[in-house]
């Protein structure tokens, strides 16, 4: 039987009852799960809250477990019992699944409809543990979670889900309500989301890294907690980890994930030990701006989440254990005791073999240097002393409340920031040495501005007036004490079934590389997620997602690519001749098959331009001037 027949099957089992229950069990060892169901466009186009509504129907639920679910969000559901045009709310107990209230369409992006809900449940269905589930597209720290597709995929704050929680609730540190908060979503296990639950729940469930389109896996988990209800949040947490990694494992998309379990009754002592590493980071920008640009590089060598390129956007989420790894030999008095921290709080995780690095809770960087982006960060932001370092570098000022607070460290003064735009500097000279690769080389006063350097490469015809763009890499070799880079052009580049791509490097790491490549997929734009392993020696195709929207909703539905899809390459475009801006040209077009595959492929005779470019802080970029290289016969000739 097929999946989908299987979900109506379950699902017209329900009866509509317009109804408040008044079944309520809040004996020994019960629960009660809260589940906030806003379907958005991965209901109405890929039946995926169909689908989990459906595993929960597999479960026989004793007595003491009770789920109660919110529905709304999506503008069609892929079933015959949920209503769009309404929010509806339905109890699945051990007498079955009902619906118990229908109400008018409200925003589930709202915090007065989470209220409400939240209302709802604790007045009729209190018991003695209680878990509350977020399920929809997340967007990070800063665009928070429940992106509602009918009232134009308005979210729900981190700010505004706490003040839902505080119009109900008695909130604790010591005793907070509920024994678990969980993020079925994108990109929510945040030290900003710890904080904001500090003392709504013990425990906390969720991903750092984007979340494929199977998401958790309800009959595992629920089923588990039907067994032994007896088990705590952080067993619950565990379960809920490990089925989802079974889960993803039978879909074939677990490469890439992340889930942790965060015990919020130590996020205090991390938060501290954070906030503590802000402040000696604040004390370095201090007394010698070049911090930034130390700080910038660990961080662009750091794992991080959503992307983070202009093809992709921006989440500017980075994992936090491998942030302050990478930082330890400049913030040597505070990075131990945020390990340590952070070993305490996050109690249990899984993760891909893509994802190895992934400590368990993500932290804010500016990846994009958007001030824009970071002012609406700030607001919520659980660490003072980072909000006035990014205020500082992005900006290169403090306001007075920043000035006063570094004026309590002993700075009466904060030094000029140096950025590359300001530097004077155009088209960076290049030599060519005598083994013939193109050299860049850097004064210390540029380095010290830089966080990157990466090589731009384009196909280059003079006859047919055309620069086509073939992407960014940093395939290059990187003497930064010496301010010495030379390119490493070899003759190939990345392609599928032969055809090459547009490709950007956005993870490089120790193990293997991660790449974003732009492509058409059955006529609509998706981010091809390339893998070079190099314990394997070779390139693997993950999945193709969207990249965020405007709204900063990260794309969940992971699309696996089968036999018989058409890609169509993007790359982009400029006239020689004019300063027209870049163009996107669709290039080359086939069809999947079943032995598709990506790998390094000879650019063939022609002539190839190269750019170093150089990207400071606050991520605006600078290029150096044009290395040509032209391939005859195999044999690379270069000249600038």
């Amino acid at each position: 039987m097929g999946r989908k027949c299987k979900v109506i099957l379950l699902l017209v089992l329900v009866t509509l009852i317009p109804m408040i229950s008044t079944k309520v069990f809040a004996g020994e060892d019960s629960w009660s799960i809260y589940w906030y169901l806003c379907g958005s466009d991965l209901e109405s186009e890929y039946g995926s809250a169909t689908e989990d509504l459906a595993e929960l129907l597999e479960v026989d639920l004793p007595e003491n477990v009770t789920v109660v679910i919110e529905t709304g969000g999506a503008s069609a559901w892929q079933n015959d019992v949920v209503e769009a045009d309404y929010l509806e709310r339905y109890v699945y107990s051990s007498e079955g699944m009902e619906c118990v209230e229908q109400l008018p369409s409200a925003n589930m992006g709202e915090s007065s409809t989470l209220a409400d809900f939240l209302e709802f449940c604790n007045n009729n269905y209190p018991a003695e543990h209680t878990a509350v589930i977020f399920w929809n597209h997340g967007g990070g720290s800063s665009q928070g979670v429940a992106f509602d597709e009918l009232y134009g995929y308005d979210s729900l704050s981190l700010g505004e889900i706490y003040a839902a929680f505080a119009s109900v609730f008695e909130l604790s540190e010591e005793n907070p309500p509920l024994e678990l908060a969980g993020f079925d979503a994108c990109l929510m296990a945040t030290v900003d989301t710890a904080n904001t639950f500090s003392d709504i729940a013990r425990y906390m469930v969720a991903s750092e890294e984007t979340e494929p389109g199977n998401g958790w896996n309800y009959s595992g988990w629920v089923s588990a907690l039907a067994a032994n209800p007896q088990m705590d949040g952080a067993a619950l947490g565990t379960v809920i980890c490990d089925s989802y990694r079974e889960g993803c494992e039978m879909y074939g998309t677990e490469e890439e994930i992340t889930l942790s379990v965060v015990d919020l009754g130590k996020i205090g002592a991390l938060l501290t030990a954070y906030d503590n590493m802000g402040k000696e980071a604040l004390s370095c920008a201090c007394e010698n701006s070049s911090f930034f640009s130390w700080f910038g590089r660990n961080a662009e060598n750091a794992e991080n989440y959503g992307g983070n390129t202009k093809d992709t956007g921006y989440t500017n989420m980075v994992d936090l254990q491998d942030l302050v790894l990478n930082n330890s030999d400049i913030l040597s008095d505070t990075c131990g005791d945020v390990l340590a921290a952070l070993e305490e709080c996050v109690v249990y995780k899984v993760n891909g073999i893509y994802r190895q690095q992934a400590g368990g809770l993500s932290c804010y960087y500016s990846y994009d240097g958007s001030i824009d982006d970071f002012n609406t960060y700030s607001e919520i932001g659980a660490s003072e002393a980072f909000n006035y370092l990014y205020a500082f570098g992005l900006s290169g000022s403090l306001s007075e409340a920043g000035q006063e607070y570094v004026a309590e460290m002993g700075y009466e003064e904060i030094p000029q920031i140096d950025a590359i735009e300001s530097s004077g500097e155009e088209d960076y000279p290049v030599y060519i040495n005598d083994d013939g690769y193109g050299v860049m080389e850097l004064s210390q006063e540029i380095i010290n501005m830089l966080k990157g350097v990466y090589c731009q490469l384009a196909y280059f015809d003079e006859d047919e007036d055309i620069m086509l763009y073939l992407g960014r890499d940093n395939d290059i070799s990187m003497d930064w004490e010496n301010g010495i880079f030379t390119d490493n052009f070899r003759g190939v580049w990345g392609s599928i079934d032969g055809c090459l791509c547009y490709m950007e490097v956005i993870y490089e790491g120790e193990d293997y590389n991660l790449y974003s490549v732009p492509v058409l997929l059955n006529g609509e734009e998706y981010q091809l997620r390339v893998v070079y392993d190099y314990t394997t020696e070779e390139f693997e195709i993950l999945g193709a997602r969207k990249g965020l929207d405007d709204n900063g909703m990260s794309d969940r539905n992971l699309v696996k690519l089968k036999a018989g899809d058409e890609i169509t390459t993007l790359h982009y475009s400029a006239s020689l001749s004019d300063d027209d801006e870049l163009q996107i040209v669709e290039v080359d077009t086939f069809t999947v098959t079943e032995d598709t595959f990506f790998e390094e492929a000879e650019l063939g005779d022609g002539t190839f331009a190269m750019m170093f470019e150089l990207v400071d802080f606050r991520n605006d970029s600078a290029y150096s001037e044009v290395i040509l290289f032209t391939v005859e016969d195999g044999e690379i000739y270069a000249e600038v």
